[in-house]
Order: C-alpha cells, then structure tokens, then sequence
C-alpha cells in the first residue's frame, strides 16, 4: 500500500495486515469480536456486509484456514485497501472484496449464496445527529439510504436455509435489533458486551439467529471487556489476539 492516505495496521497478534484510513474513521475492535462470533467451518462461504476495509472478513479468514469470505462495501477506496490488505495478509486466494450496494447487491453477492452472513452496521439513525465532515467516518457511524431494517432484510436474504446471520450493533439498539432479526430468524443468542464488570447497560450488543430454526431465543452472560484497571480480560484478551472465538451455541469463549 503506498497511498498516503492509508497506513498499515495489525490484528489478531500481527497475523493479519490491515490498511484504514491515516486519519478519520478506523474500525476499532468491533470487528473482531463480530467474526469470532460467526460458526463457520472449512469450506463455509461468508459474507462480511459493509466490509468497510475488511477487518472482519480478513480476520475470520485467518481463524479459519478452511473458509472463503467475500466482502461488499459501496466505498471504493475502502474495498480497494479490503484487495491489498487480502494480497499482503496472504489470503487474497480465499477472501475478495467487492463494490456495490447492499440494497441492490451486485451479481456476484448472490441471494442464499452465504452459509453465514455478518454485518456491523452504522450505529445512528439518520438525522439524530450531526455526521462527521470526513464522508468515510459518516458512511460508517449514520444510517444513510439503508435502514437497520434493510441490513437485516439483506443478510437474510443472502445467507442460505440453516445458515446464520451474526450482527454487532451499539447496546441502546438492542431491542430494536432483536425484533428486526426474530422477525425471519430463529434460535436467536443475545450477547451483551460490557467494558467492566458490574455496568448496568451493555455498550454493545452481538446477535446471532440461524435461517429456518425454531422461533426461540436466550440472552448469554455477558461478555466483559475490560479489568477494573483497564486491561483486557483474559478472555477478551485471547479473542482479540486470535486464540478463541465466541460460542454462541454454548455462550462463552472456546
């Protein structure tokens, strides 16, 4: 990568080489709990829905050896780092990001083409709050044309029958995010993400529910950030650097 613009950045240990935008917007660890939440397993087809630059899908790629990930994001100079960081992390012959839009997904991101789906959607509804000059910064934090209705409806309509949808969004639209997804999916996992022990209301929120399962749902313990002095957790700790995912099924780090 040798646009200025972007500057090179690590995940999980090192292993994966990430290109984010020099200043403005730059994912944080979001996407990485999100892909180590998604069940999939050698030979599984993933789709990362508004890749951004990737970090989800290149990190799932890497955890698991055996899977193939494709990204989609209407942002060009994003997809376009997603591609380099791909060919420079070494994954560029299981993992390719495209361009399009997720209201009108390109020819490529086929309908129940994906055994699992994963999103991390923009956290604010359009027009609650003022966006941020930097245009990459607003794409990623307000709702713009697509609603967090319309991510949902995508995800489900790509993903294939018995697959999973996996969404992380901000916890004070849990609620909303629960019913939009209990809506077409069944066997619903909530998990609360907390930054310390003892917080009353979750800052972020992981759901997953599987295409054709029973109507059903269960909220997991919580998943804590931070120590009362600001490190990570041992658990937290050893799903950002790669050496556990998330089981939803079973509700803890493996």
């Amino acid at each position: 990568m040798t646009d200025p613009a972007f500057e090179e950045t690590r995940l999980l240990d090192g292993r994966v080489i990430c290109y984010q935008p020099a200043s403005g917007y730059r994912s944080a660890i979001d996407p990485v709990l999100l892909q180590a939440a998604v069940p999939a397993g050698d030979g599984d087809r993933v789709l990362d829905l508004g890749c951004g630059v990737g970090s989800a899908a290149l990190c799932l790629a890497a955890r698991v050896p055996g899977a193939w990930v494709m990204g989609l994001d209407q942002l060009a100079p994003l997809v376009d780092a997603a591609n380099q960081s791909a060919t420079a992390s070494r994954l560029a012959d299981r993992v390719a990001f495209h361009l399009g839009d997720l209201l009108v997904p390109p020819a490529m991101i086929a309908a129940g083409g994906f055994d699992h789906v994963m999103a991390n959607p923009p956290f604010r509804k359009a027009g609650t709050s003022r966006p941020s000059p930097d245009a990459v910064k607003a794409a990623a934090t307000v709702e713009g044309k697509a609603t967090l209705a319309d991510w949902v409806s995508a995800a489900v309509d790509l993903v294939a029958p018995g697959g999973t949808v996996t969404v992380i969004h901000h916890g004070g639209r849990a609620e909303e995010l629960r019913t939009l997804m209990a809506a077409r999916l069944g066997g619903l996992a909530i998990l609360p993400i907390v930054a310390k022990r003892g917080d009353g209301r979750p800052g972020r929120v992981l759901i997953q529910g599987r295409l054709g399962a029973p109507a059903a749902e269960r909220c997991l313990p919580p998943l804590v950030l931070h120590e009362s002095g600001g490190a990570y957790t041992e658990t937290a700790d050893a799903i950002l650097r790669g050496r556990a995912a998330i089981d939803m099924a079973g509700g803890g780090a493996t």
